[in-house]
């Protein structure tokens, strides 16, 4: 097809997406990179962060949490070990989630529980901006 790129997420459970889209945005190690169809391959480490995907000149949103991204002419493969999304997080959850993580991060202990605070927390917040963005989008 041309102009447009397969992009397949992958989870440890499930294929998560398998489409042609017009432009693929990622979270890598390094920083977010842009994929268009014709792309140089590569293969990078993911971080937690928002995978965007633009089909029929509307954007589309997931979280990705950690994995690999193999880039091709054609194609944009991303194993993540958890993805999900925009509009399957619940809006009200993620926010909990976010209140439930500052909390812990308050609370303090030991520095692999610090630590382990502050990545509750940034996933968390990623899954709110995400799921508030969805719900802003199906609004108008």
């Amino acid at each position: 097809m041309a102009g447009k790129i397969l992009l397949e997420v992958v989870t440890p459970e499930h294929l998560l997406l398998s489409k042609q889209v017009d432009e693929v945005i990622a979270p890598g190690v390094d920083g977010e990179f842009g994929v268009l169809p014709g792309h140089a391959p590569f293969l990078t480490s993911l971080k937690i962060g928002e995978l965007q995907y633009k089909m029929d000149n509307v954007w589309h949103y997931m979280s990705v949490l950690w994995g690999y991204a193999e880039v091709n002419q054609t194609k944009v493969t991303i194993l993540a070990e958890v993805a999900e999304k925009a509009e399957d997080i619940n809006v009200e959850r993620a926010a909990q989630k976010v209140a439930d993580a500052e909390q812990r991060l308050k609370t303090g202990g030991l520095p692999s529980d610090v630590k382990d605070a502050q990545i509750s927390l940034e996933k968390a917040r990623l899954r709110q901006k995400l799921a508030e963005r969805a719900r802003s989008a199906a609004r108008h």
